[in-house]
């Protein structure tokens, strides 16, 4: 994840979140799809309070920044706010305050009920305002709705000063029925929302509001319906008006289409089923469309854009259920690779994107996000990615296309990653405005030494280098499947020469533990941290170092309970309420347990599954966020939230099927025609595993894991099995 801040700290790092920025609270509700998202109060609301982070973003520029409902000039009660459990609706029901009517009437509160139902398609946000009498008597009802649009860019409503943006023109009125917001960008871009009412409003004033006035009768229903679109640029086609209905109707299909790369996953236990779905419809309202597939966008509300780690990672941990998600990232990645030298992005032929954007700040290069390669690890997972892809799918003809891309990857870490030659792959940005740090933990402050000093570049992180290792291991088996043998011998062998010189150099034996990076001095960070975890599912972690490993992770001072803290609580620069040096996050938990499983440290990895399952059940909805807190488990309480934390976020919500997988240990492999399950375990709380309509090779299979309580023994049955198909299961 980018380290772009809501508050930027310039004498620091420009792009570090600030955790006293508190946008995201109880009282904010997102919705999002494809390139637009929205943040609205529980009222359905946007209104510039707070950090003024409320509004609908479209392309990483807020349109809209004020959307205010009144009724009679007074903001209804609250009854309840809710995200519908597919992601697509929020769904607000509100009703009137006590108000003295202009006839000198009271109108009781709680005599008139108003629902809102809102949701977003593509570049179009659509409202339905319900608004019903529940008295004896008739009402003359005024309803309100005011609409601002500042157009910032998202940069600058996190923080960003800019000594001089473009002009906010005046808003221009069309037969009360059409609002045209816009705004001349510096870039030359004209940005219009345009907001269109069905039913002509009968008033609009200087201050953005339009008015209604209704007779209500007894128990009668008057319904609003308006729409919003979004356009950037003359090169933008204006989108489509269709009604809310239409709109509402077109959502379901879109649905259908994205879940059906997700088979039907089920346990015995409610709670446990309940986090599998949310997180599933959370994922779903993530991936958006490409010209190459789904892509998951990282997470919103200030990550809703492809970041190439991201999608890696959150591609990798749905593999075994949703292999189509996999194979739609490498080929977007694989299009989006550099081709060229350009240090102003980080930029090196063969490199990974790291992110793209599309606001105005990017344009005038004021930011260097447009498309931007300033990570280190990306181009490995890429090529790892692929590997893993392959033996899950036995997809020849993909693996054919990306080949180019997959070399070209290779030749990257070869030429550009390892700076010095010594056989490590380290980072140093160039880009003048770019991120410090460029391995996953990308805050300013996140590598260091014992003693608490910052790390000197180039650095040389531990998990990189096991990135690297597991890349070179997959493009060796990749190069022998495409009859290229010299590649896959000199690969193959390079991947052993990592092996061991990383286990020789990278462990410390007084730490129990791999130390978290070389820095530029070829001195070690003999710092415990979580980074050394993903060594374990990237293989390079040597047999008996992984046993003292898995020890030192379980240990109460990395692991709080809930999950492994990012930093270990004995390091100089522990803080469980910073971003990275001591706080838990979900998807770096799951890829730890997955690797435990690998080594077969079962009981292990069983007991992370279990802490953010029980994490799961303290937090809103379920949905786990992109990080919380890392104090210790308290009895009765739940995990304490990060406050500016990004909801939904594809790699936390990702993380329940990697944890599946590594209790379950299951491989498919079409090339061998074969399912296997190596020693799976079951908690108590789960005493059974379904999954139909898995894809296997060109077809399906229903699968059901079963726990035996008497003897804690596992069996597997299997229905609706291809041909020549073989079910193993290692006990």
């Amino acid at each position: 994840m980018a380290m772009e801040d809501k508050i930027i700290r310039l004498e620091d790092d420009k792009y570090y979140i600030s955790a006293d920025s508190t946008y995201a609270d109880d009282r904010t509700q997102v919705l999002n799809h494809g390139d637009t998202f929205g943040i609205f109060d529980r009222w359905g609301d946007i209104l510039p309070i707070g950090k003024g982070a409320q509004g609908i973003y479209y392309r990483d520029t807020r349109f809209i920044s004020r959307l205010e409902l009144k009724l009679n000039n007074h903001r209804p009660i609250l009854l309840s706010s809710n995200i519908k459990e597919e992601n697509e609706i929020l769904s607000v029901d509100l009703a009137n305050p006590e108000i003295v009517l202009d006839n000198g009437k009271v109108l009781h509160h709680s005599t008139i009920h108003l629902r809102r139902s809102q949701f977003l398609k593509d570049n179009l946000y659509h409202e339905k305002i319900e608004v019903e009498n529940f008295n004896g008597e008739s009402y003359p009802l005024h309803l309100s709705l005011t609409l601002e649009g500042d157009f910032k860019d998202i940069f600058e409503v996190r923080g960003m000063h800019r000594s001089r943006r473009g002009e906010v023109l005046q808003t221009q009125c069309q037969d009360n029925r059409t609002l045209t917001l816009s705004y001349r960008g510096l870039d030359g871009l004209i940005r219009k929302a345009k907001v269109t009412f069905p039913l002509p409003f009968e008033q609009y004033t200087d201050d953005g509001t339009i008015h209604y006035w209704i007779l209500l009768s007894p128990h009668q229903k008057a319904v609003l319906n308006y729409s919003i679109a979004f356009e950037q640029g003359e090169e933008e086609a204006e989108p489509e008006a269709v009604s809310y209905n239409e709109a509402r109707e077109s959502l379901e299909p879109d649905l259908e289409n994205t879940k059906s790369y997700f088979p039907v996953i089920g346990t015995a236990n409610e709670q446990f089923n309940h986090w599998i779905n949310r997180s599933q419809a959370d994922l779903v309202s993530l991936m958006a469309d490409t010209p190459y597939g789904k892509y998951p966008y990282a997470g919103v509300p200030w990550y809703n854009t492809a970041f190439g780690r991201d999608g890696i990672l959150t591609a990798f941990e749905t593999l075994w259920v949703a292999p189509d998600l996999s194979k739609d990232v490498l080929k977007f990645l694989a299009a989006n690779q550099s081709g060229t030298l350009d240090e102003a992005a980080d930029a090196e032929p063969g490199k990974i994107l790291h992110e793209t954007r599309g606001g105005e700040m990017v344009a005038l290069n004021e930011v260097p996000f447009k498309q931007y390669y300033g990570t280190i690890d990306a181009t490995p997972l890429f090529v790892l990615l692929a590997g893993e892809y392959y033996d899950r799918t036995a997809d020849f003809e993909t693996i054919q296309q990306i080949w180019p891309n997959i070399k070209a990857a290779m030749n990257w870490i070869d030429e550009f990653g390892d700076l010095d030659g010594d056989g490590f792959v380290e980072y140093q940005h160039k880009a003048a405005n770019g991120l410090t740090n460029q391995g996953w933990k990308d805050s300013f402050d996140s590598v260091f030494t014992e003693d608490g000093v910052l790390a000197a570049p180039p650095i040389a992180l531990c998990e990189v280098q096991g990135y690297v290792y597991a890349a070179r291991t997959h493009a060796a088996k990749l190069a022998q499947t495409l009859g290229e043998q010299e590649l896959a011998r000199k690969w193959e062998r390079e991947a052993l020469e990592l092996k061991k010189k990383f286990n020789e150099v990278f462990w410390d034996a007084d730490l129990n533990c791999y130390v978290l990076a070389l820095d530029g001095h070829k001195q070690p960070c003999r710092v415990k941290s979580s980074n050394a975890g993903h060594l374990l599912f990237t293989g390079i972690a040597d047999r008996d170092k992984a046993v003292n490993l898995a020890e030192t992770l379980l240990k109460p001072d990395m692991f709080n309970g809930w999950g492994i803290r990012t930093l270990s609580s004995e390091e100089r620069r522990y803080n469980p309420m910073s971003y990275h040096n001591g706080s838990v996050w979900p998807h770096d938990v799951a890829l730890i347990a997955y690797g435990l499983s690998k080594y077969g440290f079962r009981k292990e990895a069983a007991a992370l599954v279990t802490g953010l399952f029980d994490a799961s059940l303290f937090i809103p909805l379920q949905r786990l966020p992109e990080l919380f807190c890392g104090f210790d488990r308290r009895h009765g309480e739940g995990p304490t939230s990060y406050p500016v934390a990004c909801s939904p976020q594809a790699w936390s919500v990702a993380a329940v099927f990697m944890l599946l997988q590594a209790l379950l240990q299951v491989k498919i492999c079409p090339v061998k025609k074969e399912i296997s399950f190596e020693k799976p375990i079951l908690p108590a709380y789960l005493e059974k595993v379904w999954v139909q309509q898995l894809k296997v090779g060109e077809s399906w299979v229903n699968l059901e894991v079963i726990r035996h309580e008497h003897d804690d023994m596992i069996s597997v049955n299997w229905e609706n099995y291809p041909e020549n198909w073989r079910l193993v299961i290692v006990k």
